[in-house]
Formats: structure tokens, C-alpha cells, sequence
């Protein structure tokens, strides 16, 4: 149970991330329908990634204080996401939309970094 739980997080993260892109690029086009739908399924994957890195947490790596932050710091990419979405749905790319888009990117690149291990401590 414990591998398909890793492969399931690992994998999630990996269609998370391409559903995002797919997502906002069918806003961006104006396909409001297929980016529904899109955005319905990538919360879906949301679910799956915190269940299964909660069951990670708790079995294999008993509250290790890196994967609590990483955890912390997944929770903060997710909430990046749905707002890069949010707001490129309604329209409302404001001065907030650059914030973001670094706090995407910044969160990301940390999050990768903590999960293949080349961030240590």
C-alpha cells in the first residue's frame, strides 16, 4: 500500500502541474467549457496529492520536519494555482496576477527541490 501511495503522490504532482498549464492556456483561448471541465478534474487531483502525502506523512516519514514544509509549502502552491485560474476566468488580472505567478514559480521550484531530496537539513 505504501508504494502505490508514493507512486500516486509522485504521479499527481506530474498531471497537477500539466493540467494547470492545459487549463489555463483553454481560459486564455476562451474555451470556458473545456476549462471547466479541465479545472473540475485538476481539483480532483488536489485531493489525491494531499490525501496521498498525508498518508506519506504519517507512515513513512512520522512527521519528519522537511516533509511537514513541504507539505505546508504544497498547500501554498495549490492555493497559487487556483488563484492564477480564478483570476484569468473572471478577467481580472490585476496587480496581484505578477504575485502570483512568482509565488507559483518560487513555491514550485522549492517544493521539487525539498521532494527529491536536493534540499536537506
Amino acid at each position: 500500500m505504501i508504494n502505490a501511495m508514493s507512486a500516486a503522490h509522485g504521479d499527481s504532482w506530474y498531471v497537477t502541474i500539466l493540467l494547470f498549464v492545459i487549463t489555463y492556456i483553454l481560459i486564455k483561448m476562451g474555451v470556458s467549457k473545456g476549462a471547466k471541465i479541465l479545472h473540475m478534474i485538476l481539483r480532483l487531483f488536489y485531493v489525491i496529492m494531499i490525501f496521498s502525502g498525508v498518508v506519506l506523512l504519517m507512515t513513512i516519514w512520522n512527521f519528519a520536519l522537511l516533509y511537514v514544509i513541504k507539505g505546508i509549502l504544497a498547500i501554498v502552491l495549490i492555493y497559487a494555482m487556483e488563484m492564477i485560474l480564478v483570476k484569468t476566468k473572471k478577467g481580472t488580472i490585476g496587480a496581484k496576477a505578477p504575485m502570483y505567478w512568482g509565488l507559483f514559480v518560487v513555491v514550485l521550484v522549492v517544493v521539487v527541490l525539498l521532494g527529491l531530496q536536493v534540499i536537506r537539513f
